[in-house]
């Protein structure tokens, strides 16, 4: 299989990640630069290229302690979110992204008379499959290998019909990474009635902002479901757009990700750095 993940920013998330792992001990730049194979100064110029900060600064917005503080910041901004009359399903990040349930017969016949059209494209992140149907986006994921990204398409949809053609619904779901908020993304899914009300709520969830697994399971009306909610959070089938990566520990440590771990923590990181 061909690697085609950026190499500039997977060594990002890996010093970010062992900054994030080590903490305790204060590694300094040569030690993290041993890390991940590049001279210091490397290291320093091309961080300080992509997030504008140091590493050492980068990892005080991915603390413990930082994520504590953003996890009780989220409860004040989502409280305010609702009495400006933002509630329900049309608040926040909800206001340019909206899901579309698929019909039983979709669903069960693993999209069995669906036409999805996939397209490969550059993001701050590394690189971005996004598939969509006539409806909308079906599915997008970080492909840090095109093949085993490919599979995991077919895999959700091995009934379906697919071309490798970008198109509208694409390029829409890729300004999430450069001009959120500007025109509407639809989104055509599969799930579960949980599962889609659970990706429903993060939909909630603003950029600069976290929440536990806990308090998502209350925000749906199932406060003892938080293991359940917590499986599907990890099945989201549309990285980024619906922003599970904002979810995490009511510890405030930072858990898996479906798309790696260190990736989780550069976009956290990222939208903690500009939200400061």
């Amino acid at each position: 299989m061909k690697t085609v993940g950026t190499p500039q920013f997977a060594r990002i998330a890996a010093a970010i990640e062992y900054l994030y792992d080590h903490a305790a001990e204060q590694p300094d730049l040569a030690e993290v630069a041993a890390q991940v194979h590049v001279s210091p100064e490397h290291l320093q110029r091309e961080f300080q290229a992509w997030a504008g900060i140091s590493p050492k600064k980068m990892l005080q917005h991915i603390s413990v302690s930082r994520a504590k503080e953003a996890l009780k910041r989220s409860e004040s901004v989502a409280e305010a979110a609702f009495a400006g009359g933002l509630s329900g399903t049309g608040r926040l990040h909800d206001l340019f992204v909206s899901i579309e349930g698929m019909t039983p017969g979709e669903y069960k016949n693993g999209g069995a008379g669906l036409q999805i059209a996939y397209h490969f494209a550059a993001s701050p992140f590394g690189e971005v499959l996004t598939a969509a149907t006539g409806k909308g986006v079906c599915f997008m994921m970080f492909a840090d290998e095109r093949e085993t990204a490919l599979q995991a398409l077919y895999a959700e949809y091995p009934n379906a019909g697919f071309t490798e053609a970008e198109n509208e619904f694409h390029r829409s779901a890729m300004q999430i990474f450069s001009a959120p908020g500007q025109g509407k993304i639809p989104l055509h899914l599969k799930g579960t009635p949980f599962q889609l009300k659970v990706w429903q709520a993060l939909l909630s969830i603003p950029a600069g902002c976290l929440k536990s697994y806990g308090s998502l399971a209350a925000d749906i009306g199932r406060p003892t479901a938080a293991r359940a909610v917590g499986t599907a959070v990890g099945s989201n089938p549309v990285a980024v757009l619906i922003p599970c990566h904002r979810v995490i520990r009511e510890s405030g440590i930072i858990g898996g990700y479906r798309w790696q771990r260190g990736r989780k923590m550069a976009l956290l990181a990222k939208e903690l750095e500009n939200a400061a």
